[in-house]
């Protein structure tokens, strides 16, 4: 007798075959620069879920001694990550300008082949890193402007100018979530061939959710409009609360967010005017993968997209999620009639 088995599947689609397939959609414009630096982004993904899976058993758990830009206390983990990312993007040969969380200045790369700019949190949420929570590399693109070959002005603008942005969450699994302006797609990395594999095509946020995510431990300082909203959703006239999930790592809380709808929330309050999240490497390229799945995104006033940065590690409010969500959260900033910040 004959065991039957199930044939393995044959149409299998990698994130290097689904970049390449977008290259070629481009035609004769298409350089496969982008396509470089990419592959050289989901490299740089694998290397670091490899790291954060096994960083207890080498040690690269705990405090580096040092802070980051932001005055942040730096993990070991966010020091390697910074390290991987920059080394792999300058591999590449297509990067003219870096902007990392992790480094106070922007890093030029010498040479004229680099046409494009990358922006990036290497290690987002690493203040939970000790206790297994979710973390992620976040990451936006810009091409240079015409002429540059690479200055800290091709990354001081709107982030409607960004041409692909990403996030890479390392957790029970590993997905890359990625839009180059055509839809967003998420892809999980399948540890025994090595690959990211095709496993959520198309993303699009639910037009309205139940879940909410705010750090309501932060509401002594919210301000008016923000505390009107959570609570319309918090004991709403329909009797159906929405539900509290804030695990307080931004891309596992984006992540939920996208897959099931709902609002997550980071606003400007008393005690931090400007919020708290960074506009480049944080705000912006989650803002554009909501807005390519079907979302919104906003700092309450106006659009996140809009909005050009001072400098690269500038700080903004955000709100994002379901349209309808964000809808309801921007009507009440526009009843509001005191002071406005943004």
């Amino acid at each position: 007798m004959t065991e039957e088995y199930e044939s393995p599947p044959t149409d299998l689609i990698t994130l290097t075959r689904h970049i390449l397939s977008q290259q070629y959609a481009l035609g004769e414009t298409a350089t496969g620069d982008l396509t470089m630096l990419l592959i050289g982004i989901q490299v740089t993904s694998k290397y670091i879920a490899s790291n954060v899976r096994k960083a207890r058993l080498i040690n690269l758990v705990g405090l580096a001694g040092a802070t980051n830009t932001t005055g942040d206390d730096q993990k070991k983990l966010d020091v390697l990550s910074n390290d991987i990312m920059v080394n792999a993007l300058r591999a590449s040969g297509k990067v003219a300008v870096m902007v990392s969380e992790e480094v106070e200045e922007a890093i030029i790369v010498k040479g004229d082949s680099g046409t494009y700019c990358v922006v990036f949190d290497p290690l987002d949420g690493s203040s939970n890193i000790d206790a297994g929570v979710n973390v992620g590399t976040i990451f936006g693109v810009y091409k240079v402007l015409p002429g540059s070959k690479g200055k800290v002005e091709d990354v001081l603008r709107p982030g409607k100018d960004m041409v692909a942005a990403g996030y890479t969450m390392y957790g029970s699994s590993c997905n890359l979530v990625l839009s180059t302006g055509n839809g967003v797609d998420g892809f999980t990395l399948d540890e025994s061939l090595g690959e990211f594999i095709l496993t959520h095509p198309a993303i699009k946020i639910p037009p309205r959710g139940k879940i909410y995510s705010f750090n309501e431990g932060n509401s002594l300082h919210f301000n008016p409009p923000t505390l009107k909203y959570l609570e319309s959703i918090k004991y709403p006239a329909n009797g159906k609360p929405y539900s509290a999930r804030y695990i307080g790592s931004m891309v596992a809380d984006v992540h939920r967010t996208l897959l099931y709808g709902g609002i997550f929330g980071y606003p400007d309050d008393k005690k931090s005017k400007d919020g708290k999240l960074r506009m480049l490497y944080e705000a912006f390229p989650m803002s554009f993968l909501t807005e390519q799945a079907g979302g919104l995104a906003t700092t309450g006033t106006r659009r996140i997209l809009d909005v050009t940065p001072k400098d690269i590690h500038g700080r903004c409010p955000l709100f994002l999620g379901s349209k309808e969500d964000v809808e309801d959260l921007m009507k009440c900033y526009a009843e509001y009639e005191g002071p406005k910040t943004w």
